[in-house]
């Protein structure tokens, strides 16, 4: 199993925005991150707009791979789009870069 870290940033004037969106994410969406192997996913926001990501997978490259497969997450990533900054016109989900583990306690 593989704990992964990653960040992003939400634009200032879209975080009640963003925070709305994920209190009602659609429950097709819930449905693949767990079908592709998304555990323990979560998102924590800071005031700023610093995103920080957290989940566990067995193989996280197939776990975006299996999500960048469905029609769920191509109509999800359309809809977060706008929220970020620095994708230069690409996907949330292809932004995130994770971060080095350095330490962990078990």
């Amino acid at each position: 199993m593989r704990r992964v870290c990653f960040l992003l940033k939400v634009r200032q004037d879209r975080l009640e925005e963003y925070r709305r969106a994920h209190e009602r994410v659609w429950p097709e969406m819930l449905d693949a991150l767990r079908e592709t192997g998304w555990r323990n996913y979560s998102l924590f926001l800071r005031e700023d707009g610093l995103l920080v990501g957290y989940l566990e997978t067995d193989d996280f490259a197939a776990a975006l791979a299996g999500m960048a497969a469905t029609d769920v997450n191509a109509r999800w990533q359309n809809e977060m789009a706008p929220y970020f900054e620095d994708l230069d016109g690409t996907a949330p989900d292809t932004g995130m870069v994770p971060l080095t583990e350095v330490f962990h306690l078990d």
